[in-house]
């Protein structure tokens, strides 16, 4: 760590950039691979779960709510505010739609009026939880863990959930305290196979003080294997109706936490898939809605791709295919260049075992346009622009001044909004 007027500076090593570089990788393949960036998904009708954007340059506060899809967010919404959704079950892309006035969908611009079976929520206008605030929030100085409501698929924060918030055991699913409410049925089974409520310090945490916040594994991370539970009840029955019987309960009180493959114990007898459908939450009978089997279709597309030695979807081999020959020459030389000058610069601080802060990300950039505006001076230069530019990825380390880390995968157009070759 290094050190000014006393004062500790925020910095990464070389190891911290890549391995967060790899997570990010992760999660973004996770997240984005099971949705295709090239075509809008309205064609495909009410789509079991896709990656959301809202868009508040088109649709803002105050207007009617809208969400469009991955592949509308980079063509038809680029360059406007968008809000980051994750990811939606039964959504129908409203690119382009009467929400949207004069605006047509680039992608497929036959479009009905308004999607009726859509639901909306205030995260449409980039606000979540209880509190109706934005996330990141820059008035809001607590530190906490943001975790997804399964049923009504809102985000809130862990200290709003009126729970203390398991951290020591690997949780997969959240349901928030109103939509319990609005399932009654469901805490009869919570009762039985969630996770118990937490009522005091858990002896993992040593002697901290209870923490309300979650954790990346409330969220993201899923347990391989989950024991049975021996109060399930029999097949041949109502495991429902069996429960109820059994006298348990447990406090009606705060969002419950579900342990890894709950939905297998639910009841599906005639009567409670009657019950499901009434009560709107069919779905959690269902395995395949669960984000991690959309998380996990994400990742083995990805996979696929690369195994198969495919240009896939890759934004970069897109965008280069539809150059001609000297322009993708031209291109491919400019990347090759600064990618090599990128990696001597970060190698100068490995071989001297200092860490990399943001700042000498952001002077190693700012001498890159130096040098950029002193071609642009002499007048040795060839300029090339083009929209498909927009959709070219690279690795390349950039630092997101609203977060103040060190990401990668940005766009080359943030980089170079015209890519000069010098001849």
């Amino acid at each position: 760590m290094a050190a000014n007027d006393g004062e500790e500076e925020a910095t990464v090593s070389l190891v911290d950039v890549l391995e967060e570089d790899e997570e990010l990788e992760n999660e973004a393949s996770a997240v984005l691979g099971g949705s295709d960036s090239e075509k809008c998904s309205y064609p495909e009708g009410y789509v079991k779960r896709q990656a959301l954007y809202a868009c508040n340059t088109c649709t803002p506060k105050g207007g009617e709510p809208a969400g469009i899809c991955l592949a509308c967010s980079y063509k038809c919404h680029e360059g406007h505010d968008l809000f980051e959704l994750y990811t939606k079950r039964n959504f129908r892309c409203d690119c382009g739609n009467d929400k949207f006035g004069e605006m047509e969908c680039k992608l497929f611009a036959d479009k009905e009026k308004v999607n009726s079976g859509n639901k909306y929520s205030h995260n449409f206008f980039g606000l979540y939880c209880t509190c109706d605030r934005p996330y990141p929030d820059p008035e809001d100085e607590v530190p906490d863990e943001m975790i997804q409501c399964i049923v009504c698929e809102d985000w809130f924060h862990g200290r709003h959930l009126g729970c203390v918030v398991p951290d020591c055991v690997e949780l997969q699913e959240m349901i928030c305290e109103s939509c319990m409410n609005k399932t009654p049925f469901l805490w009869n089974y919570a009762a039985h196979i969630a996770v118990p409520a937490i009522t005091k310090v858990s002896p993992c945490k040593g002697e901290e003080d209870v923490k309300v916040n979650g954790t990346s594994a409330c969220k993201r991370k899923h347990p391989e294997e989950t024991e049975g539970s021996s109060e399930e009840g029999s097949c041949s029955g109502c495991r429902l109706r069996e429960m109820k019987s059994s006298g348990k309960s447990r406090t009606l009180q705060g969002a419950v936490f579900w342990p890894s493959a709950w939905r297998t114990k639910l009841c599906t007898c005639t009567d409670c898939k009657v019950l499901y459908a009434d009560a709107g939450v069919s779905f959690l009978t269902d395995e395949m809605d669960t984000v991690l089997a959309y998380e996990n279709k994400g990742k083995s597309t990805e996979q696929a791709e690369q195994a198969g030695g495919a240009e896939g979807r890759d934004p970069l081999m897109s965008a280069l295919n539809n150059l001609n020959r000297v322009q993708q020459l031209e291109i491919i030389h400019e990347y090759n260049d600064m990618k090599t000058e990128l990696k001597d610069y970060l190698q100068r601080f490995a071989a001297e075992g200092k860490v990399v802060t943001p700042e000498d990300i952001r002077q190693f950039f700012e001498q890159q346009q130096s040098r950029k505006r002193r071609r642009a001076n002499a007048g040795h230069q060839y300029s090339f622009c083009s929209d498909e530019m927009a959709d070219i990825h690279i690795h390349v380390c950039w630092v997101n001044s609203s977060i103040g880390n060190i990401c990668l995968v940005k766009p080359m157009q943030a980089l170079f909004q015209v890519v000069e070759v010098q001849l």
